[in-house]
């Protein structure tokens, strides 16, 4: 086959000796997919006798794809399927090619998978669950800054935007390029006229990955992507919708898009999350990616005549005043419906938007114009308060101090990473020993900063490595709450810490030996928070000393605050199934009575 080179943009690392995409086939492999082309072009030749050139074209173009489902089945870069199946795992099980050290090859024709029969019969399936939609479409190749269509034309305006330099999709999409163009080129001369899939214009950040990209830069991707959504707007009715799936997990991400889209004439009215990730796929293992996609929502910010609003200032104040009122509403609501964690904050975006960007521009009294990034600091502020009222069941959450306000929105931030549609089973040895939950930096900041909590203060409970925070697990803090001072993490205690994956048991050893007596007799004193006293309640349990614990919350008198419970009661049903913090914390729980409170 023959060999199309390309530079290091197609991986995110770069691949041993690999420099075309010919390469990533054994010989085997790639003798087997051109032999495919080869029988549909000839096959081609015999069908053009008994049927018509429209619906032969039909046909060829479902057995091309056919071909590059194969493909995507067969290469060098496949591996064993070792979760919950067998088989292969088809080469983009993510979007990147990286190393593997052994692969796994499949025969086309075998009788289990992976095969040029089941590629058939998935088309075949999908054919017949369409035939009941109706009417016909016709596709474009366009650019998403220039589109053909005319001036308030669509109905309907969907998109799927690229984030920044996550996925290098024209690179990837070369894979498939390739093999359609052998098989299909020449009845699609408009589509694979080039030698590969064309560059240039493409909206994504690639200049820090590849020189040939520079012009790829984070000012680029921004630019051109406002000027699509502009360009979206353009071709819909003023009284149409227009739909963006948004996934990225940073705030920044959805800072920069909702700012192309205000800033393009929108204003965005929902937000919702739909299911659309698969949680078997090996970018949500041991990740806190989200469940779902959110589908943001928008309307046209026009006139009748469909010409953009630009004279609508907001005031300040009101769009304060409205906001908390808003979030009030749809936060029960989301929770009725079974929308948790991650997935309810940024579905409360939407409606929180609404309200800043019905208006070309919000203004202070002052005349200073309020800017997105100022407004969105206000809507985590009013979600992480809403949420908080939520966890602890209308309580009043002003009486705990700020690490077990932040720890009970943390988890349930995470609960539907962790508990909702990628749970694993409680027999899970990842599920068991947990050093920690982590959040993407930027966002765990903003939930600490609309709780009234600081990062840097709480060394001693969230660790910060890179872009990501780390919330400690009462296990991972044994040693800050059972040092020789309590109230101090000793020098090397993060260091250790690193090392808890998970050595509970070793790390209560090595106190008993540092301390004297520490497992028998309580010789620490009590936290000075509340979630402190609770995390050294449940280390004693953990570490299978009742009588200790019985101690520590009788004759400590740490038991007889009402916090103590509630906040018990919150973790309990925050924690996640199968760890040893949710055992722990039932444990203290399931004693409460006995010890007379």
């Amino acid at each position: 086959m023959k060999s199309f080179h390309i530079l290091r943009s197609i991986f995110n690392i770069k691949l041993i000796g690999v420099d075309n995409w010919g390469l990533l086939f054994t010989p085997r492999q790639a003798l087997s997919l051109v032999v495919f082309a080869e029988k549909l072009n000839i096959l081609e030749d015999i069908a053009k006798k008994e049927m018509e050139k429209g619906l032969w074209l039909s046909v060829k173009t479902c057995l091309a794809l056919v071909l590059d489902r194969l493909a995507d089945f067969n290469t060098s870069l496949c591996v064993l399927n070792s979760v919950g199946g067998r088989g292969v795992v088809h080469i983009f099980g993510r979007q990147a090619l990286g190393i593997v050290w052994d692969f796994m090859e499949t025969n086309p024709f075998n009788d289990v998978g992976a095969n040029w029969k089941a590629g058939l019969e998935a088309f075949e399936k999908n054919i017949k669950l369409s035939t009941g939609i109706g009417g016909s479409s016709e596709p474009r190749l366009c650019n998403a800054v220039d589109h053909p269509l005319p001036d308030d034309s669509a109905a309907l305006f969907v998109t799927d935007p690229p984030y920044y330099d996550a996925v290098p999709y024209a690179d990837l999409s070369d894979f498939f390029y390739v093999w359609l163009k052998r098989t299909i080129g020449s009845d699609y001369r408009e589509y694979f006229s080039n030698l590969l899939s064309p560059k240039k214009g493409e909206i994504v950040q690639l200049a820090e990955r590849n020189p040939k990209y520079q012009f790829k830069t984070r000012e680029y991707f921004e630019c051109l992507m406002e000027k699509a959504m502009a360009e979206g707007r353009r071709i819909l009715q003023p009284s149409g919708i227009g739909i963006i799936v948004f996934a990225h997990k940073t705030t920044a991400g959805w800072e920069t898009q909702l700012q192309a889209l205000i800033n393009a004439g929108w204003t965005i009215t929902a937000s919702w999350p739909i299911d659309t990730e698969r949680p078997g796929r090996l970018r949500a293992q041991g990740s806190a990616a989200l469940a779902s996609s959110i589908h943001l929502v928008c309307r046209p910010r026009e006139n009748p005549d469909g010409s953009l609003r630009t004279d609508d200032v907001g005031d300040w104040r009101d769009v304060l005043a409205e906001l908390p009122k808003r979030i009030q509403e749809w936060m029960p609501r989301l929770a009725k419906e079974g929308v948790v964690g991650a997935d309810a904050i940024f579905s409360c975006l939407g409606p929180a938007l609404e309200i800043y960007s019905r208006y070309s521009s919000v203004e202070k009294a002052s005349g200073e114009k309020v800017e997105l990034k100022e407004y969105l600091e206000e809507v985590w502020a009013a979600v992480s308060r809403e949420a908080l009222n939520m966890i602890f069941e209308g309580a009043d959450a002003s009486g705990f101090e700020e690490d077990a306000r932040l720890t009970a929105m943390w988890l349930w931030t995470l609960r539907t990473a962790v508990n909702g549609n990628n749970s694993a089973d409680e027999n899970d040895s990842q599920t068991k020993s947990l050093p920690g939950y982590s959040l993407e930096y930027d966002a765990a900041r903003k939930i600490a900063q609309g709780l009234g909590a600081h990062l840097e203060k709480l060394s001693h409970l969230v660790e910060i490595k890179g872009n990501t925070a780390m919330l400690l697990s009462a296990g991972a803090r044994t040693r800050y709450l059972f040092g020789k001072d309590a109230g101090e993490a000793p020098n090397g205690c993060k260091k250790k810490i690193k090392q808890q994956k998970f050595e509970f048991m070793l790390e209560v050893k090595n106190l008993k030996s540092e301390s004297g007596d520490w497992a028998g007799e309580f010789s620490g004193r009590p936290g000075s928070t509340v979630l402190d006293q609770l995390h050294q309640s449940m280390i004693l349990f953990g570490a299978g000393r009742g009588e200790a614990m019985k101690r520590f919350l009788v004759e400590e008198g740490v038991g007889r605050s009402p916090l103590f419970w509630r906040l018990a009661q919150a973790l309990s049903a925050l924690y996640p199934a199968g760890t040893d913090e949710k055992r722990w914390v039932d444990g203290v729980l399931a004693r409460k009575k006995g010890l007379g409170f």
